[in-house]
């Protein structure tokens, strides 16, 4: 499988990382944003988690695009889209033109991830899924670790060519999406058939372990969008995911801002910590992608992470001391890409591949849905509040409450694997 790591990882990690970069640096942006065109905790909370609602709701539809079109040609599509938008942010004047760019961001980028989830159950038997996961979802924290890098310098260019320092940003993160989206439409491979870097037999062994796999999950009865949607399994996923990360997102997407008003520090040495944050939680990713193939239990890892995370949020939302502060989210950054990383890579032990196309996107779009809700709360709440305490209190329960449903989750697939191997073998001996 080192062979395929290295021809897909690059191309996808990078891409990942202009995705997330240009789903996030409102955050960084927002440090100027909001003061020169008057944006509160509610609007801002609003119009950041509209991307999620846009990208829920498109989710579905676009990975269908993806089967039928080919992952190649559909993930390069996707990032031209976003990278454009993206860049297109330096234009809102208004809280009404915020929310339409961030909800039309969301679509553009919908489909991506889950995109890549199946495009991966072509290539990567179980083995090997918790390594290519964890190496191009690494592109996460190492999101933060650009953006808290160069942000601060960004708003440095205020006045630049008559613009303000987070239109400087919103352009120079937003424009490499389309270099890299041309790039993958003429570099990614599509499927292992198709290329001539694997002999034949590699080629036979990746088609008869995913063939193996798919025969110990076991056939659906249907697969289309209402099946979908009405799965359990799905629906257990998905609800595990609408918490986790919802509150992932709502903290980071007030990151900067949370950590200026807690620790006294400028936007470049907030910088520094998110950046930090970043190496930790790319280091955290990398380890718990090996062990979750070594030790087959990617769910039981994912919840002792919960638990440490819940843990962090909960200093955060004491926040005794600036020290303490900046441990809690190095804590939180450490391990809140990890839990995703885990729990997503694990789909595919969940739903057969033939439900996987429809299913994974069924999952992002309701997780995603948390991404809506829960930043609009936060702002409420900070608007009603003064401060971050409330909402932080909040977002540890929730967290608690994902880290349950992730338990539930491993005891379903732990519970189903005796079974099926067992019937496995009784096929394979008539």
């Amino acid at each position: 499988m080192r062979k395929a790591l290295w021809h897909i990882l690059p191309l996808i990690l990078i891409a990942y990382l202009c995705a997330y970069t240009d789903r996030v640096n409102v955050s960084f942006a927002a440090v100027q944003m909001n003061v020169d065109l008057s944006f509160s905790a509610t609007v801002y909370g609003l119009g950041g988690g509209l991307f999620f609602l846009g990208y829920a709701l498109f989710e579905i539809p676009s990975n269908m695009m993806s089967v039928r079109y080919g992952s190649r040609k559909w993930l390069a599509r996707i990032m031209i889209t976003w990278g454009l938008l993206s860049a297109g942010m330096i234009f809102i004047r208004t809280p009404a033109e915020f929310y339409v760019m961030r909800f039309l961001l969301g679509v553009a980028e919908a489909g991506f991830y889950p995109g890549v989830i199946y495009y991966f159950a072509s290539w990567f038997p179980v083995s090997h899924r918790g390594r290519a996961v964890s190496r191009f979802y690494v592109a996460a924290p190492l999101a933060s670790l650009l953006m808290g890098g160069i942000s601060g310098s960004l708003l440095g260019l205020n006045g630049l060519a008559n613009m303000r320092g987070w239109q400087w940003l919103f352009l120079a993160q937003g424009l490499p999406s389309v270099f890299v989206g041309l790039i993958i439409l003429r570099f990614l491979p599509d499927k292992p058939a198709s290329v001539t870097w694997l002999t034949t037999e590699e080629k036979a062994w990746i088609d008869g372990e995913l063939a193996r796999e798919a025969a110990l999950i076991g056939e659906p009865p249907a697969h289309n969008v209402l099946a979908s949607l009405a799965n359990p399994k799905v629906l257990l996923l998905s609800a595990t995911g609408f918490l986790h990360i919802g509150v992932m997102t709502t903290v980071i997407l007030s990151a900067p801002l949370m950590l200026m008003a807690l620790t006294g520090f400028d936007t470049q040495h907030v910088g520094y910590v998110v950046g930090a944050g970043g190496v930790l939680g790319a280091v955290m990713m990398l380890v718990a992608g090996n062990y979750a193939d070594w030790r087959g239990d990617r769910f039981l890892n994912g919840f002792w992470l919960s638990i440490v995370m819940s843990g962090a949020l909960l200093a955060l939302a004491i926040a005794p001391s600036r020290m303490i502060v900046i441990g809690a989210y190095l804590t939180f950054a450490a391990t809140c890409f990890t839990i995703s990383m885990l729990v997503s890579s694990g789909w595919a032990e969940v739903l057969h591949v033939r439900e996987l196309a429809i299913g994974s996107a069924a999952i992002n779009s309701l997780c995603n849905l948390g991404g809506f809700a829960m930043p609009f709360a936060w702002g409420v709440a900070r608007d009603v509040t003064g401060g971050f305490a409330a909402g932080l209190s909040a977002l540890t329960i929730l967290a608690l409450a994902s880290a349950a449903l992730t338990m539930r989750v491993r005891a379903g697939v732990r519970g189903r694997r005796p079974a099926a191997a067992i019937a496995v073998v009784l096929a394979s001996a008539t």
